[in-house]
């Protein structure tokens, strides 16, 4: 009776883990639930009035009618493809890493107390030691959860989230206190930099975007020609695979996390230096968030991230120019952008797990 019940209790689907898909197949997949995600999009504009075809059109179009969109796509660009670096050092070793908000911020603090108070230096050298002080302070950033789990082993998904919102503070602090513009006129903000402290621009963008190819290049060849990115895998893969091997995995989680903060750290350097020209509370804004849908959407794969990248850059960059041709609203913009993320994300399931169904007993 009791084995009857039990067996009636089993559920009639089970999750199970396909074996590799061929490359041809993945790819057929993800496209296809990119063309849904259109479709369904497309229902969701007809829904509310508007013709599908025109509002995608120009959403291509808006992020390349002119010089100033297309620069102003690359900017958009920048700090989603730099983040998207950073995290995807520390998945690779399974080490995730929710805070690269966190980490760029602290990389554009640290920049920024050169540009308030060092403005006077030569140019090139100013931009450099910017630059160093943008990776040690994300650098530092990334390794407070890293030493924490190595030693304590604490969660570092928990920790690294939470070190975002304290580094978001010590902005606040620093914005209300010790660097409030004394010309603000009651209102708090840091002070606009110097231009001897501005990024200088190349083909009307502020060269991170040549620092992010560079950068794009030097993490590629890392992980997949250097010593040290075949340990961050074979970590990935297994620790105590890692350690029977003779490999240092403490060494190796707190120097990956380091290197991964210290990318991020750049990102905020750039933002700070180059978009922004100062520090405020949304220096991250949002990317080292959208960073880990891009890693994941890109298999860790730096190249893939450079392509996955630019597409949502365009899509965020088209999505402002429909709200001001169309009169969509923000929200209305962020639904389709979702309803995209959603499935195409949502594909990556399907592509690495299947639905079995129970065979009932004496079924033959």
């Amino acid at each position: 009776m009791n084995s009857t019940k039990q067996a009636s209790r089993q559920p009639l689907l089970h999750i199970v883990k396909r074996a590799e898909l061929p490359r041809r197949t993945s790819a057929l997949l993800r496209l296809g639930a990119f063309l849904l995600s259109l479709f369904i999009g497309g229902l969701f504009i007809l829904a509310l009035g508007y013709n599908p075809f025109e509002i995608y059109g120009t959403i291509v179009s808006g992020s390349f009618r002119s010089a100033m969109a297309i620069q102003a796509t690359i900017k958009v660009m920048v700090p989603l493809l730099i983040s998207s670096l950073a995290v995807t050092l520390a998945f690779k070793m399974k080490f995730w890493n929710i805070g690269a908000e966190g980490q760029i911020i602290m990389g554009a603090t640290f920049a920024t107390y050169f540009a308030l108070f060092h403005s006077d230096w030569n140019h090139w050298v100013l931009i450099l030691v910017m630059l160093l002080a943008g990776m040690i302070g994300g650098g530092l950033w990334g390794l407070i959860p890293a030493v924490l789990k190595t030693r304590f082993n604490t969660n570092e998904t928990l920790l690294t989230l939470m070190l975002n919102y304290i580094a978001l503070h010590i902005v606040s602090y620093l914005r209300d206190g010790p660097w409030k513009d004394p010309g603000s006129q009651g209102y708090a903000k840091i002070a606009r930099f110097d231009g001897n402290a501005a990024l200088d621009k190349v083909f009307g963008v502020h060269f991170g975007w040549i620092i992010a190819l560079v950068l794009t290049a030097l993490v590629a060849v890392y992980l997949r020609r250097t010593k040290q990115g075949y340990e961050i895998s074979v970590v990935g893969e297994s620790q105590d695979t890692a350690r029977y091997a003779g490999m240092n995995v403490r060494k190796i989680v707190i120097r990956t996390m380091f290197l991964s903060g210290a990318v991020a750290g750049i990102c905020g350097m750039l933002q700070a230096t180059g978009a922004d020209i100062t520090l405020t509370t949304s220096v991250a804004g949002g990317v080292g968030f959208t960073a880990i849908i891009i890693a994941w959407l890109a298999q860790l794969n730096p190249v893939m991230i450079v392509v996955v990248s630019f597409l949502f850059s365009v899509l965020e960059k088209g999505s402002s120019v429909i709200q001001s041709s169309f009169g969509l609203s923000t929200d209305c913009a962020d639904v389709l952008q979702g309803i995209i993320l959603f499935l195409v994300i949502g594909c990556e399931f399907f592509i690495r797990y299947r639905f079995v169904r129970e065979k009932k007993e004496g079924a033959r």
